[in-house]
C-alpha cells in the first residue's frame, strides 16, 4: 500500500479489516468487514436499486449485491442479486470481478489529504479486531437501518463496525468519505466567494483545491464534533423505536384519511 493506492493481496487480509472495491470504472466504492474464513459482511441493497433515488441512476449505477447469472449462482452464497441489507457474502462474490483494496485508519492529517479520493481512509482509530467483529456478526442479524447513499451506506456500515461513531445531527452526511467528496467538490466549485479573488485559470484551480482539501478534511469522522460512540445493541434498540413510531404514524395517517 501507499499514497497512490490501497490494494493488498488476499494472503495480507485478517479478520476485522475494513476493505472496499471500485466499481464500474471507479464510479464509487463498495466497501464491506472481511471477518474471515473467506466471508465478508457488507450493507447493500438489491439489484438497480444502489444509490436508491429511484430514477433511471438506480439503473445506471448497478446494485453493489453479488451478482451472478440465476442459472449459475455461486456455490458458496447462492443466489444473493435480490438481497438488500447486511448480508454475509464470500470474497468472491463481494469483489464481484474488482481488485481488493485496504480501507486505512489512524492516518495522518498529511497522507489524508495526499489521498485525493475520498473513501479510502480516515484520521480516526479502529477499535480492536474482536469489537469490529462482534458489531459486524450482530448486524448481520439485526439489520442496519435503512440505505441511504448520503447518510446511511456501505461505507458507513464498514466505518461504524470499525469505531462505532455515528453521527447525532440530521442535517450532515453521514461517516462515508466518497459523500462527503462530492458535498467537498460541490462547495469547491459553487460555494465560496473565495473564487472571485482571482481570474487566472491557475488561481482558480489552487483556490478550488484548497477549498476541497478543507471540506474533506473538516468531514472527517476523526475531527467532526457531531459524532459519539453508540454501543451496537443501542443503535439496534433505537432504530425498531424508530421504526415502530414510522409505522404508528402512518397507521394514524391511514385511519385519519378513512
Amino acid at each position: 500500500m501507499g499514497v497512490l493506492s490501497n490494494k493488498i493481496t488476499r494472503d495480507e487480509l485478517k479478520a476485522g479489516d475494513h476493505i472496499y472495491s471500485w466499481r464500474h470504472a471507479y464510479i464509487y466504492a463498495h466497501h464491506g468487514i472481511y471477518v474471515g474464513d473467506g466471508k465478508v459482511i457488507h450493507f447493500t441493497r438489491a439489484a438497480g436499486q444502489e444509490i436508491g433515488t429511484g430514477t433511471v441512476l438506480d439503473h445506471i449505477l448497478f446494485s453493489s449485491s453479488p451478482s451472478h447469472p440465476l442459472d449459475n449462482p455461486c456455490p458458496r452464497c447462492g443466489d444473493q442479486s435480490r438481497l438488500d441489507g447486511v448480508i454475509s457474502s464470500c470474497i468472491e462474490c463481494f469483489l464481484s470481478g474488482g481488485e481488493l483494496y485496504l480501507f486505512q485508519y489512524s492516518v495522518s492529517p498529511v497522507l489524508y489529504i495526499a489521498k485525493v479520493r475520498g473513501g479510502t481512509c480516515t484520521l480516526a482509530a479502529s477499535d480492536p479486531p474482536n469489537d469490529v467483529l462482534h458489531r459486524a456478526e450482530f448486524l448481520l442479524h439485526n439489520g442496519f437501518g435503512v440505505y441511504h447513499i448520503f447518510k446511511n451506506n456501505c461505507e458507513d456500515f464498514a466505518i461504524y463496525c470499525k469505531t462505532g461513531l455515528l453521527v447525532i445531527t440530521s442535517v450532515s452526511v453521514g461517516r462515508s468519505g466518497q459523500a462527503a467528496s462530492i458535498f467537498a467538490a460541490a462547495t469547491a466549485i459553487i460555494s465560496s466567494p473565495l473564487r472571485f479573488l482571482t481570474t487566472s485559470f491557475s488561481g482558480l484551480a489552487a483556490v478550488g483545491c484548497g477549498i476541497y482539501c478543507v471540506s474533506r478534511f473538516v468531514s472527517d469522522i476523526g475531527v467532526r464534533r457531531d459524532v459519539t460512540k453508540v454501543p451496537v445493541e443501542s443503535l439496534v434498540a433505537n432504530s425498531r423505536i424508530d421504526e415502530s413510531e414510522a409505522l404508528s404514524e402512518t397507521a394514524t395517517e391511514v385511519d385519519k384519511k378513512d
